[in-house]
């Protein structure tokens, strides 16, 4: 199987820095599919937040996929009853529009979710999911590693998704990547073209970003003496990645997707540590829109 994973958020909404068709229509999430199937492609990636990405999915017929779909945020400040009932409703009305009889795991899409006074109320009604056999996988998604490190000692996580790409070595540096691997937790990454910003030519790359000029610099010298592109460099590094299960990405077209399997088969040259880099600003897109 392959460790690319595909992520359908552009299925149901208009996503992504680099995005210019919009929502993907349904002739082409049928061709994606039907090439994702011919790479060995597994497992999708989607979520009620995402439009009707899960409807769509449904009326592709995806039963042969492995599907993973998420929690809604939950909005109170306490988790109560009726946040878990809230949770069953969605769970039920995921199965429905996905057409399944079970996923393979949900995510607590909101980490700070878990963090919550009465959060144990809905990592229960998952293990429950869990052993009805509705869910093969409880995970959560996350955005740093110190929501990472509090949930894991209060909850039994089977699978993690979190932000990667080859400008961040947090998780790396931190030792909590290798622990959560060492512990037999499945992980994803997403976010691996940063939304697409990493692919973006010079010209292209909008000018609030031009604060890390230097960066990007050395970014393009990098690629260019290796004679690498940048969805090269960026997909390679991550599938490179031994604690790293799937890698989600995300696409328009077959021949997007086409184009990241061809690119994820190669040699990634040495990373100048140069690239690396823990600047928040430019590593969380939710922090972009106060650039």
């Amino acid at each position: 199987m392959s460790k690319i994973a595909l992520g359908t958020v552009q299925f149901g909404i208009d996503y992504g820095i680099n995005s210019t068709s919009g929502q993907v229509k349904s002739s082409k999430v049928l061709d994606i599919l039907n090439y994702a199937r011919s790479q060995n492609i597994s497992l999708l990636d989607t979520a009620p937040d995402y439009g009707d990405s899960e409807q769509v999915l449904g009326d592709a017929n995806t039963q042969d996929f492995k599907i993973v779909t998420k929690t809604r945020h939950f909005d109170q400040a306490v988790i109560s009853d009726q946040e878990v009932n809230l949770l069953i409703s969605d769970f039920n009305q995921s199965l429905q529009f996905l057409k399944q009889k079970s996923v393979y795991g949900v995510l607590v899409h909101n980490a700070d979710d878990l963090l919550k006074l009465g959060a144990d109320k809905i990592f229960k009604q998952l293990q429950i999911f869990k052993q009805r056999g509705l869910i093969t996988k409880i995970g959560v998604s996350i955005y740093s590693d110190n929501q990472l490190k509090k949930i894991i000692e209060n909850f039994d996580i089977d699978l993690i998704q979190l932000p990667f790409n080859i400008l961040d070595k947090r998780l790396m540096d931190s030792g909590i990547l290798s622990k959560i691997h060492a512990q037999g937790i499945e992980v994803h990454a997403r976010s691996v073209f940063l939304q697409g910003l990493l692919l973006m030519s010079e010209q292209n790359r909008p000018d609030k970003f031009n604060r890390w000029s230097g960066l990007w610099k050395i970014w393009h010298e990098w690629l260019n003496d290796n004679q690498i592109t940048a969805l090269e460099a960026t997909i390679r590094h991550a599938i490179s990645m031994p604690e790293i299960s799937k890698v989600l990405v995300g696409v328009d077209t077959k021949d997007q997707l086409k184009e990241i399997m061809i690119a994820s088969d190669g040699i990634l040259p040495n990373i100048p540590t140069e690239l690396y880099t823990n600047d928040v600003n430019l590593l969380n897109p939710s922090n972009w829109g106060g650039l």
